[in-house]
């Protein structure tokens, strides 16, 4: 296939849209179900890039799920604990534990479910009926993969009446080492980034606390692998192979952190005692539960615990979640790793860090104030490497 003719562009009005190779050649994709749209595929191409480079370097099943050019999370395969697999919606799953790949998936589904409402997925390995089956019940635009099981691919077929995207990408295609894309007419061209992100660039480190364990070194390179592909500003937090807070397309470094920060936080709250046994009525569907989880514990538009809310939720009126339930749970949080795209400008950073949990930190360093954040660290007995490398990517 030369050229694939899409519905439109970003908006209904931007017609014609197609995608292409630049040189001529065949596209490194089959299309076997569904119409994808261009954000479809910006989604997808940016996703398989990001699980690629997952499993080359961790040499683990690696997804991600996708939102409007941005990962909502990424993960690795590794077994999940009986309260999270009840946190992700997935302790019903037979067959979990025994694939990677479906570990992976519930992960990085299961992270940011508010985000991920009809997400694009994408796979670093062949997708088995394990992983296809959460796929199938889960609200998402489409999937990217190297291959399908035929088992897997019937089910997945099975979503949107038949007509869900389903793609299948050569998973030995190269792209060419230079990339261009038009803005008002005018041609950008640069070097693809293919820096490789490793142990190897964590080895210098910063703090006076050098002690980088084998697990730590992975979270760091899974929250820089997914701001490699994440719009930027950006930051990351990340915990047991998972990134679990990403902060997106903010202009201020310490509003990514935030960002992050709250949604990581929200990501340990799911999983306390407190919200794991809300009495949800049995026919409220699963994106419903996300909204009024996110309620509870954020404390948003709606009280969800409230006389003539908690009725359309609950089989009975569940005890709020306190601001001072929330922190005390919070504070034994330790052990989390934070990546930035570019060097923490202020030390308020760090201190928003501290306050999610974080141990580990990577950033490229850099700033006039680098001693200050230095500090700031060593305050709270952190371990920081300066990568020397910036993430940005648009």
């Amino acid at each position: 296939m030369k050229e694939f003719e899409l519905k439109y562009g970003c908006n209904p009005n931007q017609k014609p849209a197609k995608i292409l190779m630049h040189d001529g050649s065949d596209l490194p994709i089959e299309i076997l179900s569904g119409r994808p749209g261009y954000i479809n595929f910006l989604d997808a191409f940016n996703a398989w890039q990001l699980v690629k480079e997952l499993k080359d370097i961790l040499g683990l099943p690696a997804v991600t799920s996708f939102k409007h050019v941005s990962p909502t999370s990424a993960a690795v395969g590794i077994p999940l604990s009986d309260k999270l697999k009840k946190a992700c919606f997935v302790d019903d799953i037979e067959g979990l534990d025994a694939s990677p790949l479906a570990c992976a998936y519930a992960r990085a589904r299961g992270t940011d479910r508010m985000c991920s409402f009809s997400d694009w997925v994408a796979l670093s390995d062949v997708c088995d009926a394990v992983t296809a089956t959460m796929i199938k019940r889960e609200v998402s635009d489409g999937i990217i993969a190297p291959g399908y099981t035929d088992e897997a691919l019937e089910i997945l077929k099975t979503k949107r009446k038949g007509n869900y995207n389903i793609v299948k990408i050569d998973p030995s295609y190269v792209p060419d080492p230079v990339e261009r894309k038009q803005v008002f007419g005018i041609t950008f061209e640069q070097g693809r980034n293919n820096f490789r992100i490793d142990r190897d660039l964590l080895g210098n480190i910063v703090t006076a606390n050098k002690d980088l364990t084998d697990e730590a070194a992975r979270d760091l390179i899974v929250a820089l692998i997914t701001l490699k592909y994440t719009q930027s500003n950006s930051v990351c937090y990340a915990v047991d192979g998972q990134a679990i807070g990403v902060g997106a397309g903010q202009q201020s470094r310490i509003h990514c952190t935030r960002l992050a920060g709250s949604k990581a936080d929200t990501w340990f709250l799911r999983q306390s005692d407190k919200v794991l046994n809300l009495p949800f009525k049995p026919t409220l569907g699963r994106p419903d539960r996300d909204n009024v989880i996110d309620g509870y514990i954020n404390q948003n538009e709606e009280d969800v615990c409230a006389d003539g809310n908690w009725q359309k939720y609950f089989t009975e009126q569940p005890y709020p979640f306190t601001k001072e339930e929330q922190a005390a749970y919070l504070a034994t949080i330790d052990g989390v790793a934070l990546g930035s795209d570019a060097f923490f400008p202020f030390s308020d950073n760090i201190e928003r860090a501290k306050r999610s949990g974080v141990k580990y930190i990577a950033e490229p360093g850099g700033s006039i104030r680098d001693d200050l954040v230095i500090d700031c660290a060593d305050k709270y007995g952190m371990v920081m490497a300066f990568t020397g490398m910036r993430l940005f990517h648009h």
